[in-house]
């Protein structure tokens, strides 16, 4: 793994091994931090790097620090800045992956979240695949339940919260899947382990709604424009059945590190031909082309490094 040479922290960039916390960092004792997942793609025929929805980004990210009592003297055309001087230096040539947090920075011990100062780190790194089987993924219904908002809000990034991606992730990948589809409280389809969900039934495109302790995803929202403004369809948001997803005609997945999976098998079924269907063909396409700044009607998702 390509590691970043430079590093946002505390305040300034710095070498990348000088940027450390100590074990007694409350964040790192109390999973006291929120983060974003931005994605660079490089256009190769450009020779350079795009950075997709920022903006949009970064909003949700200081909305994840509200959640947490966080206070930092940034907004989000600040922290574009700090992410394109931070890029630049690192002149990476390939698709790349930023990682910008808050993080509760005080040393000792005590679970809280006011009287504590708020740090803020940055880096970036290269990136490929996020789900190998991302065009033909298997996935199971996990036995975990998705956290609820009156828990831990799931709208937000939150450090802590991935506790519970990562114990639905592993037990789906040891049992032989490529991912899990996790139910809410009501018994609804939510997410995956850190993806959105999509169904297509009769020509219709539905998403659960961000009240059924949803991430409120990046990704979702640019699927949704594209199925609505480039391939006419009727988007829906509401509750998902479970055994919905055994009868629909297509189904699949977004994240900014996963971009859009396609699903071919739930639980050993196969969801409506078994193959790729064409609304997620069609969406990781345009997908791909707007990404790579290759498309000029969607320009202005895109900031150039």
């Amino acid at each position: 793994m390509d590691l970043p040479k430079h590093v946002f922290f505390e305040g300034k960039i710095v070498p990348f091994e000088e940027a450390k916390v100590s074990v007694a960092t409350h964040a790192f004792n109390y999973g006291t931090g929120v983060f974003g997942g931005i994605r660079g793609y490089w256009n190769d025929e450009k020779k350079k790097i795009y950075i997709f929805r920022p903006y949009d980004h970064y909003r949700r990210f200081l909305n994840s620090g509200r959640m947490m009592n966080m206070h930092l003297p940034y907004d989000e055309e600040s922290l574009i800045q700090l992410t394109l001087d931070l890029i630049r230096l690192e002149n990476w040539q390939t698709n790349i992956y930023i990682r910008p947090l808050i993080y509760k920075a005080d040393l000792g011990i005590g679970v809280r979240l006011h009287d504590l100062r708020d740090e803020l780190t940055i880096f970036s790194m290269p990136f490929k695949q996020y789900v190998k089987n991302d065009t033909s993924a298997h996935v199971t219904v996990s036995s975990w339940r998705r956290l609820d908002d009156n828990m831990i809000p799931a709208r937000g990034k939150i450090s802590g919260a991935y506790a519970n991606s990562a114990l639905i992730k592993t037990d789906a990948q040891r049992a032989g899947f490529d991912e899990a589809l996790v139910l809410n409280q009501d018994g609804h389809i939510s997410e995956g382990s850190a993806m959105n969900v999509f169904m297509v039934r009769d020509g219709t495109v539905i998403t659960p709604p961000v009240t059924d302790n949803i991430l409120e995803g990046i990704t979702r929202k640019t699927a949704m424009e594209l199925a609505k403004n480039e391939l006419s369809l009727s988007v829906v948001e509401r509750p998902i059945d479970r055994t919905e997803i055994y009868i629909c005609d297509e189904l699949f997945m977004t994240g900014s590190a996963a971009e859009i999976v396609a699903i071919t098998k739930v639980d050993y079924r196969p969801v409506g031909k078994g193959e790729m269907g064409p609304v997620a063909g069609q969406l990781r396409e345009l997908f791909s082309e707007i990404v790579h700044a290759k498309n000029p009607k969607y320009a202005h998702w895109n900031v150039e490094v």
